[in-house]
């Protein structure tokens, strides 16, 4: 039987004993009041005969004596009780008697009929005053008593309801300490499908609401669920990565939150959001897959089995992005090599933009850029002129740079104004040679050199237009070489 029930049972049992109390003093009330009657009228007929006596004193002996010699006639009952008989009733004192003009009707008094009851009247001050000092200290004790009797009984049931309701609230508060909530906290991983792929593990410590400490691993989907505690305070961190179907391990993050659970169904997305990244598959380790493929095993995934499929594919996945990235940069290494040029005084890397489709010839401290497959068309050329004597480019060239070797020696470098001559020659605005030069020709020569950041058609009729000035189309020669080319010149070592 559950607490709350021997509760009410006890309440029950007060209330039957408290009424019980009351009835008793109820019973004593009632017999202290006809007695406590019973002497007043008793006092008040004293004083009355005392008063008659008064008037009457001449004639007692008389009286007395005719008492005497009557009682002495009246023959003696055995009972020692006085029978009284009706026909010795004066006629005034009889039950009926004849009215005048009415026979021997009986008459009723009018005063006792039905409807016609008075009611009772309130006491005056002088009555009630009269009242209270007849009242003996026992009758006025029992009706205090009764009066406290009942406040105990509404006192005790009113404890009893109370009681009641807080073992009620007691009875669910305990039970819901002891029941399981399910909670909810968000997750960001980009790509993940735990349907697919194994679960997040969460790392739970902290205290639940009895006391008693708390330190498991837990696992919620992409969505954040599947997370169920008893009420408490904890704190919650990931403990490793998950592993997507495609073998995708995530960055962990470091963050700790704390949360208190309180109710089943309760979210808390808004406290606790967790953001696992996706890193550079080349950068993950062995340690990162074995510490994923291990929680995946012990509950994040569906089986053993699977975790072991899902650890396969993050190592496959990872080995892949690392014989990728080294392919490039071995390729990048290669490219570097042969973009990079010597000369007895001066060193530099061919730009980017144009490896490939650029070639160069070299003449002691003289190097020109080319044209792949025709060196009749050259980029840019440089030449290392000693400091304090001038230089002057070749016929149709301009120079486009200069770059101090720190040495005695500054670099020159030189060549046509492609985006500003190619335009001119095709509209028929000048007789240059590379008039004879293909449209593609003239494209790739305005693309290589702007570094391919505007097309020839925008140069032919925006940045020449029809006035045929060269200063905006060289200045995005000059500008694009000072930013790429000129930066790389250095003195030999």
């Amino acid at each position: 039987m559950s607490d709350e029930t021997y509760g009410r049972e006890d309440a029950a049992q007060d209330a039957e004993a408290c009424a019980e109390a009351l009835e008793s003093l109820d019973r004593i009330a009632l017999d202290e009041l006809s007695f406590s009657d019973s002497v007043v009228d008793a006092q008040d007929e004293v004083h009355e005969d005392t008063e008659d006596e008064g008037g009457d004193a001449k004639d007692a002996p008389d009286e007395a004596e005719e008492d005497d010699s009557e009682a002495d006639d009246q023959p003696e009952s055995d009972t020692g009780e006085e029978t009284v008989l009706l026909d010795s009733l004066p006629a005034e004192d009889s039950l009926t008697r004849e009215l005048p003009g009415l026979g021997s009707a009986p008459a009723v008094d009018e005063t006792i009929a039905m409807g016609d009851i008075p009611l009772p009247s309130v006491p005056s001050a002088h009555e009630a005053e009269v009242r209270h000092r007849k009242m003996s200290p026992k009758r006025r004790n029992l009706m205090v008593a009764g009066v406290v009797a009942v406040a105990l009984v509404a006192g005790g049931a009113g404890y009893a309801a109370w009681n009641g309701y807080q073992q009620e609230q007691a009875a669910a508060v305990a039970a819901n300490a002891h029941t399981m909530m399910s909670v909810q906290i968000g997750v960001h991983a980009a790509g993940l499908d735990c349907s697919t792929g194994s679960k997040i593990p969460v790392q739970v410590s902290g205290q639940d609401s009895d006391g008693s400490s708390v330190s498991e691993t837990l696992y919620v989907d992409e969505h954040g669920r599947g997370i169920k505690l008893l009420p408490g305070d904890y704190t919650l961190s990931i403990a490793a990565s998950p592993i997507a179907a495609d073998g995708t391990i995530y960055t962990v993050p470091t963050t700790k939150t704390q949360v208190t659970v309180k109710s089943d169904g309760q979210d808390l997305s808004a406290q606790v959001t967790f953001k696992l990244k996706v890193p550079s598959a080349d950068t993950v380790t062995d340690d990162q897959i074995d510490a994923a493929a291990k929680y995946a095993e012990e509950g994040g995934a569906s089986s053993s089995a699977t975790a072991k499929v899902l650890q396969q594919a993050a190592t496959a996945r990872r080995d892949a992005a690392v014989n990728a990235v080294s392919a490039q940069k071995a390729q990048a290494a290669r490219d570097a090599d042969a973009r990079h040029k010597a000369t007895d005084l001066y060193q530099l890397d061919i730009p980017v933009e144009w490896y490939g489709k650029v070639e160069t010839w070299q003449n002691g401290s003289t190097l020109c850029i080319y044209l792949a497959g025709d060196s009749d068309t050259p980029i840019v050329t440089l030449v290392a002129v000693r400091e304090g004597e001038s230089f002057t480019p070749d016929e149709g060239d301009t120079v486009l740079g200069a770059a101090n070797l720190g040495n005695g020696y500054t670099v020159y470098a030189s060549g046509p104004v492609y985006p500003y001559v190619v335009p001119q020659t095709i509209n028929g605005r000048t007789q240059n040679p590379v008039s004879t030069y293909p449209m593609n020709t003239a494209i790739e020569l305005v693309e290589l050199t702007t570094g391919n950041r505007y097309t020839y058609s925008q140069i032919k009729n925006v940045l020449v237009g029809k006035d045929g000035k060269a200063d905006a189309a060289t200045k995005l020669e000059t500008d694009y070489l000072a930013q790429i080319l000129l930066p790389s010149i250095k003195a030999q070592d």
